[in-house]
């Protein structure tokens, strides 16, 4: 039994349970700082048009928050199971135990938790990441898991993803996510382009713009949806089944896309429908609009007027 850095395996480790991720929690913090930054100067703005540009800018943030955290969530496919099952290779030793399987645009996420956590002298609390992302070696990754001696529940789901797997479960869910990734950048770049055209005056190509992001959206959806026309082998841990569904991350964002085409469709309706009403959305100055209208006189002093001894004309006053 050789050394793994130091450390014999198949004994217990001191070892540490990956907690939230810190991508994910990096671009979380980043868009409520951007928000939190709007709210301080919001009560500068006056009027009505303060609750407007509330919803507009927080609405804003909340897609782009949501396609760019998407990408970072192990939640686009999930499964999770309490069983008794063998707890490590070589022994016979068996726990009750939850086990979850998460799937994400860029790997595994596969936890184990004890149910109590403390059996055996152990306290079990695992949650391995494998990762395919470009430049990530899946394989290397689950052979230095057998070389870390990690419970049997983690290795056998692991291997289910490897390349060489039978299921072809890694080849499915790589192409899926790498295609769902590049589409949700995609969206996220027209999500960019369209907060600078609806900030023009021609707020059409905003409306467009909004429609394109949420068209590539529910592209990402589908392909990887893409992904449940293939029957999901059979997942057998212990006594029970691990049975799998789609998570938080594909919901929201299915969400996410229909609001996208929802708010672009009503621009460009308004655009074509009362194009009017649609400048006063987009917080087109209320007394611009209504001296275009006509009806309020404009009042042209002469201050010279009185200097020169001119007759008593006080003012003129023109309807425009």
């Amino acid at each position: 039994m050789t050394l793994w850095n130091g450390v014999l395996p198949f004994y217990p480790q001191s070892r540490h349970a990956a907690g939230f991720s810190v991508p994910l929690l990096i671009v979380i913090l980043v868009f409520l700082a951007l928000a939190a930054s709007f709210l301080l100067i919001l009560p500068g703005i006056r009027g009505h048009s303060r609750w407007f540009w509330l919803v507009r800018v927080l609405l804003s943030l909340f897609i782009g928050a949501e396609i760019v955290a998407v990408h970072f969530s192990a939640e686009w496919f999930v499964g999770r199971v309490n069983t008794n099952t063998t707890y490590k290779a070589f022994s016979a030793a068996r726990v009750r135990a939850r086990v979850g399987l998460l799937v994400g645009l860029e790997g595994v996420n596969i936890t184990l938790t004890g149910t109590p956590v403390l059996q055996l002298n152990e306290t079990i609390d695992y949650n391995e990441q494998f990762t395919w992302r470009l430049k990530e070696n899946f394989a290397g990754e689950y052979a230095n898991a057998l070389e870390k001696g990690l419970p049997d529940p983690v290795l056998y789901l692991a291997e289910k993803f490897t390349p060489s797997s039978p299921c072809g479960l890694y080849h499915k869910y790589h192409l899926a996510g790498h295609y769902a990734s590049a589409l949700l950048w995609v969206a996220f770049c027209f999500w960019l382009l369209s907060n600078v055209l609806l900030s023009t005056p021609a707020p059409l190509y905003g409306g467009l713009a909004l429609l394109t992001t949420g068209a590539f959206v529910l592209s990402a959806i589908f392909s990887w949806a893409s992904t449940s026309t293939v029957p999901l082998c059979p997942l057998r841990l212990g006594s029970s089944a691990l049975t799998t569904q789609y998570g938080t991350a594909f919901w929201v964002t299915l969400a996410t896309g229909i609001l996208c085409l929802f708010l672009g469709g009503a621009v460009v309706s308004l655009h074509y429908v009362r194009p009017s009403a649609l400048r006063t959305l987009l917080d087109q100055s209320a007394e611009d609009c209504s001296q275009v209208r006509g009806g309020s006189p404009l009042i042209l002093g002469d201050p010279l007027q009185k200097q020169a001894g001119l007759p008593d004309l006080k003012h003129i006053t023109t309807n425009l």
